[in-house]
């Protein structure tokens, strides 16, 4: 069982600070082979994959949201992929208490964690703490994303001066994250910060015990990574995953039912798109995405290594180093 230590980092029993054992962190924009590298330390590090994407948590999504497949699966240990109904709403907190958990595991028996993902927030969380939110009413969520929806991220920002809290309205660009700040706001009557600072929970890693490094691929190699993933995406296989998520009548408001490939599969089988349109609105949807992506990592994970999936040379010389 793990305890805190004086400066809140994660003890094993025998005293050894479980932050000074090794852990790899692999994050990057969708498509750019984050997955295949995780499986090739896997294998020559004793390694155990550890999921850090949040749409791969849905055991509904396998491929959708471009899941490991039973194959590839069977080569290595893999965690937290496919865990969850897509009826669940899943939060960072949640998923760094699985993670934790993981991370013990994975040391007690001798193995290297390697967690690979592409969802910010989780790595952010991890190695930086997170601030641990109040839970949110449905009828205050379903009002600030109203906000959102008819008067957009100015709308947004007006709402939170309006409200007492124009700090986030200054410091937010995202309209995700304004939205999330307003919803806190109502909720509490309390500014994102004032959580932030005061409910702060201590990293499970620390830098030094860590190799972090967020795969950076030139814009074109990876645009065509997207639209062959696109192409891929829209086969029976795919058809018949979101047919079977859909009959499920879950609220569109749910994380799984926003998934990128779920509205644009949807159409198609609604009779609103056709093949060639569905594959088009896949890649610009994807690509909007990546582009998301790969704004977070530049301004939340400015000290993270890059590597270059596209440049062999490259992605040699660091696999020595690891």
């Amino acid at each position: 069982m793990a305890t805190k230590d004086m400066d809140g980092s994660l003890d094993d029993d025998d005293g050894t600070p479980a932050t000074a054992r090794r852990a790899i962190l692999i994050a990057g924009p969708t498509a750019s082979g984050k997955s295949a590298l995780a499986l090739t330390l896997a294998k020559r590090l004793n390694g155990v994959i550890v999921n850090a994407d949040s749409m791969q948590l849905y055991e509904d999504l396998r491929l959708v949201s471009a899941r490991p497949s039973v194959v590839e699966e069977a080569e290595a240990p893999h965690r937290l992929y496919g865990v969850l109904p897509a009826s669940t709403a899943f939060s960072t907190g949640d998923w760094l208490r699985l993670a934790e958990r993981e991370l013990q595991d994975a040391w007690g028996n001798g193995q290297t964690p390697i967690l690979v993902g592409g969802t910010g927030l989780y790595f952010k969380g991890l190695t930086e703490g997170f601030a641990e939110m109040p839970g949110i009413p449905e009828e205050i969520r379903a009002r600030a994303r109203s906000i959102a929806d008819t008067q957009g991220v100015e709308g947004l920002r007006q709402h939170l001066i309006a409200e007492g809290d124009p700090e986030s309205a200054e410091a937010l660009v995202d309209p995700q994250r304004l939205a999330r700040a307003l919803e806190v706001l109502l909720a509490t009557g309390r500014p994102l910060k004032a959580w932030q600072q005061h409910t702060q929970s201590s990293p499970l890693l620390k830098p030094q015990a860590c190799h972090r490094i967020v795969l950076a691929p030139p814009r074109p190699w990876l645009h065509e990574r997207i639209e062959q993933r696109a192409r891929l995406m829209v086969c029976e296989e795919g058809f018949n995953e979101v047919r079977a998520l859909l009959e499920q009548g879950l609220s569109d408001k749910l994380p799984a039912m926003r998934a990128i490939g779920v509205p644009e599969l949807g159409a198609y089988l609604a009779g609103k798109a056709d093949y060639a349109e569905t594959i088009h609105r896949l890649t610009v949807a994807t690509r909007q995405y990546a582009k998301r992506q790969e704004t977070w990592f530049r301004n939340q994970m400015s000290d993270w290594q890059r590597v270059d999936p596209s440049n062999l040379i490259e992605m040699e010389a660091f696999l020595r180093t690891v």
